[in-house]
């Protein structure tokens, strides 16, 4: 087992609910639904939703309401302390740290490097700013350069990148699509069966 790991895992529909299907079921706005295992382009996806917010004139604080009752998924926060105990965890995700922070409170505080939306003082979510393009990819690849070796999980398009990038990569309640494209990539469904594979890996 070598100490210069560093998993990276992706947080929603791996560590939580889907954010954005969530607040589409509550807010009563089906189109919300899309995420980025329909659309890859993120920047496309983001402008999208944000028109829609503006169109029904719902801000943060509707989303921030929604979030403080989501969950994480059942067995998240242990696999996520097990796997803590065992190595450095870093969740990468494309979300932003004004719908992160109430759900890292109870997964246990875990590192999270996502992005930042711009909210105007009304409330009204008028932009946001990505940490860096192709951010999850290029993380991987600036710990790597420091010398770590890094193992990534995810489910969606836009974790392709990390979990190639890195000596081992694990598809995790993917999507069949997704899966029957990247038939090279290890795919799991359960925390037990993704944990064993990662412990295989450190």
């Amino acid at each position: 087992m070598s100490d210069m790991n560093i998993v990276c895992l992706d947080m929603e529909g791996v560590l939580v609910p889907e954010i954005w299907i969530a607040f589409a079921e509550a807010s009563g706005i089906p189109e919300l639904k899309r995420t980025t295992r329909d659309e890859p382009d993120y920047n496309k996806l983001m402008n999208w939703r944000l028109g829609i917010l503006k169109e029904h004139g719902l801000g943060l604080k509707e989303i921030q309401d929604v979030i403080s009752k989501i969950d994480p998924m059942p067995g998240a926060k242990e696999f996520l302390d097990e796997l803590r105990s065992l190595t450095q965890v870093i969740i990468l995700s494309d979300t932003f740290t004004q719908f992160a922070a109430p759900l890292m409170k109870k997964l246990g505080m875990p590192t999270i490097f996502c992005n930042t939306l711009e909210v105007a003082d009304s409330g009204e979510i008028t932009g946001f700013r990505m940490r860096i393009e192709q951010s999850k990819l290029a993380t991987v690849k600036a710990l790597q350069s420091i010398g770590f070796e890094t193992i990534a999980s995810g489910d969606s398009y836009n974790d392709l990148g990390m979990i190639k990038a890195s000596k081992a990569g694990f598809l995790f309640k993917s999507t069949d699509k997704i899966k029957a494209d990247n038939p090279d990539l290890p795919a799991f469904e359960e925390y037990g069966e993704l944990l064993a594979a990662i412990k295989k890996a450190l």
